[in-house]
């Protein structure tokens, strides 16, 4: 994981003052880091019968379709409203500053099909319990929830307690 945390860039003061961004575009960029990354990623879940990865708007995109590529199954994407051209649900939910809500199409889940939550960061844990929330409503159960990048200090894994959480580098 040193060579992973390596490609991680921090950005002091963004999106605001105070905030020390975890850019991951130098992890990304770099072909063996991000096929470390993603196989890092679903290895606790490979076997488990995963029928679905959902990846949240936008950079949960670049990680869950490679996971759903890696595992051989179909990716969600969940989406910032008025992104989605068919029928839809949504949920709304707070962040650290400010809220959001995300959006799938109200097919996107089957019942009982067993759904990969994937991610770059977990921070405060709001988008990843509404996204959650949200793939239930669907009929969708949670196979578990995965990050590169896992913030301890803003507790967000308290807000997955009930889920498998798996995340590959923690910054204090």
């Amino acid at each position: 994981m040193h060579r992973l945390k390596q490609q991680i860039r921090d950005i002091p003061d963004f999106p605001e003052p105070g905030i020390v961004f975890k850019d991951i575009t130098p992890l990304v960029k770099n072909p063996d880091t991000l096929r470390l990354s993603v196989h890092q990623l679903i290895h606790p879940f490979i076997g488990q019968g995963i029928d679905l990865v959902a990846g949240m708007e936008a950079r949960g995109f670049i990680f869950g379709t490679l996971a759903a590529w890696e595992l051989g199954v179909g990716f969600i994407p969940l989406r910032k409203p008025g992104k989605l051209p068919y029928h839809k649900k949504s949920i709304s939910y707070d962040l650290e500053y400010g809220s959001a809500t995300l959006e799938a199409h109200s097919d996107a889940i089957g019942d009982g099909q067993r759904v990969l939550v994937i991610d770059d960061v977990l921070a405060t844990g709001g988008t990843a319990a509404a996204s959650c929330q949200l793939i239930e409503q669907l009929g969708g159960q949670i196979s578990g929830c995965a990050f590169v990048i896992e913030l301890n200090a803003l507790n967000g894994r308290e807000k997955l307690n009930s889920y498998q959480v798996h995340s590959l580098l923690n910054y204090d």
